[in-house]
């Protein structure tokens, strides 16, 4: 189901599964609300929650991320590149606050470039829960954690050309009692199905943490 949110300057569209228990933002990659990001959020509503992944580049025109096209990640980039960081900030808040008006507990799960917007947004809307793949944003977000009051999740591969070993290793420094997990073998984006960066094992112990712990900070049977 797809429906439109006021964001205050303008109508985003947005994903929705509908589910009964807590409330997830999730946010895409660079790629979109792609066939990929929104399996996941089939997976998460199965799961009992009522999920919601705007598009993040509603705002911006000449958007073609055909996921066949050869030059994908390159077009990707140069989107990425035209986008105002702190609108989609914004926007996220915006979506995130619609999922609290439904008067249950809610969380923020992001990847890629979601990951880092969605530690962004932890720290400027205080959800309950934060699930961050990879966030590439994240270097230099560090600022902003001690506003992060969520319990949060952090995943990353140790094979990640985008977040190297230093660049974790400073990262987790940073993050306080966040539950941490690294991936040897895996490099960035390792969830993702492409053939081109997923790395099967660490895509599936990883998924397994973020529902496990999405169990324990916003058990589905939980809602008030």
């Amino acid at each position: 189901m797809t429906l439109e949110i006021d964001t205050g300057s303008g109508l985003m569209p947005v994903h929705v599964w509908e589910g009964s228990g807590p409330g997830l933002l999730l946010l895409q990659e660079i790629f979109g609300v792609s066939d990929y990001i929104q399996e996941r959020g089939a997976q998460l509503a199965a799961l009992g929650y009522h999920v919601v992944a705007p598009e993040i580049f509603w705002r911006l025109d000449d958007v073609d991320l055909d996921p066949d096209a050869p030059d994908l990640l390159d077009r990707a980039l140069a989107v990425l590149g035209r986008l105002d960081w702190d609108l989609a900030v914004s926007d996220s808040v915006a979506a995130l606050e619609y999922l609290r008006g439904r008067d249950t507990k809610i969380g923020v799960v992001g990847f890629c470039f979601g990951g880092g917007l969605g530690f962004n947004v932890a720290a400027a809307s205080s959800p309950d829960a934060l699930v961050s793949y990879y966030g590439s944003a994240l270097p230099n977000l560090l600022p902003l954690a001690p506003d992060v009051t969520a319990a949060s999740l952090h995943h990353f591969g140790d094979a990640d050309d985008y977040l190297p070993v230093e660049t974790v290793d400073r990262i987790i420094a940073e993050l306080g009692d966040a539950e941490i997990y690294r991936y040897p073998g895996a490099g960035h984006a390792f969830d993702n199905p492409m053939p081109a960066f997923h790395h099967a094992e660490a895509s599936a112990r990883a998924w397994q943490r973020t529902t496990e712990f999405l169990s324990r900070q916003l058990p589905p049977e939980g809602i008030r």
